[in-house]
């Protein structure tokens, strides 16, 4: 379970990391894009893809390509989440989202339907609806920010839902390793990454910030260590992969409130607490029951 402890730390800190560049006035965007480089690099020298056997005419080209543009985009997504909604709710947002795969399993790859998983996904809509979302109205708050302390937290619990869903495409693609795919992926979402760079440049007359380089290259790191320690979570346990997801959600979902309440002083209301009880009864309905 050390696995399961430090890939929900490394998880953690990629949003207390955007949380903080935020609060130091650095521009988050260019953070964002940083982080890949930092990912490709960490990808290719400490899991060491085999990139010279690939069949290239094999790949799922279109595949790679959308996950190569979502990724960076969630980031952005995920960056605004917590600026206008905070981290707690950001969190849940996040992992909740793995109700948009539960459901595809049913819809899309006919998996049987049993009960106690529609109550789990039952339940957890419910979280959603108390954790994100719906909060009294301040007359000191502008509209538009109102409207986007909902608005941010449904576009991240949508988009990672859907990226969950190719990342399962991705390890069912069996002509292609499951590392090499992650390299292929991860240089495909820098180069958008660098793109975006130059709009922000360009377009939006940004200037260059050395301290969002630093920012980005420490994100980055956690980054892969999160999915690192998921995999080495996963090779622990092969004959628990219950654990393992049960574990990981729980801990991010409950870390991630637990640090927004006490180190941003983020305010919960009774509602979203609710949500957060909530979330993760869903969990342990759909993982044990």
């Amino acid at each position: 379970m050390i696995f399961v402890l430090l890939s929900v730390i490394c998880s953690v800190t990629v949003a207390v990391i955007l949380k903080l560049a935020k609060q130091n006035g650095v521009e988050t965007k260019q953070v964002i894009v940083w982080n890949y480089p930092a990912a490709v690099a960490l990808t290719y020298f400490v899991l060491q893809p085999d990139v010279k056997s690939l069949e290239w005419d094999t790949m799922p080209v279109t595949l790679y390509t959308t996950l190569a543009i979502l990724l960076p985009g969630m980031f952005v997504f995920i960056a605004l989440s917590i600026r206008y909604s905070g981290l707690a709710r950001t969190e849940i947002a996040q992992r909740l989202s793995l109700f948009i795969p539960l459901l595809a399993s049913f819809l899309l790859f006919h998996e049987e339907i049993k009960a106690y998983k529609m109550i789990g996904i039952v339940v957890g809509l419910l979280a959603i609806l108390c954790s994100i979302g719906w909060q009294k109205s301040n007359s000191q708050i502008a509209p538009e920010m109102r409207r986007n302390q909902g608005l941010y937290p449904l576009l991240v619990f949508i988009g990672m839902g859907i990226i969950d869903i190719l990342f399962k495409q991705v390890a069912l693609h069996d002509r292609i390793a499951y590392v090499s795919s992650m390299f292929i992926i991860f240089v495909l979402a820098m180069a958008v990454a660098l793109i975006l760079l130059a709009y922000f440049l360009v377009f939006e007359k940004q200037r260059f910030s050395i301290n969002a380089l630093g920012y980005g290259l420490v994100l980055g790191a956690f980054n892969f260590c999160n999915i690192l320690f998921y995999m080495k979570a996963h090779r622990a346990l092969p004959e628990n992969p219950s654990i393992v997801f049960t574990g990981m959600n729980i801990g991010v979902i409950s870390l991630g409130a637990l640090i927004g309440v006490l180190f941003f002083k983020e305010r919960l209301s009774r509602l979203n607490y609710l949500g957060l009880v909530l979330s993760i009864v869903s969990v342990l309905i759909i993982a044990y029951l």
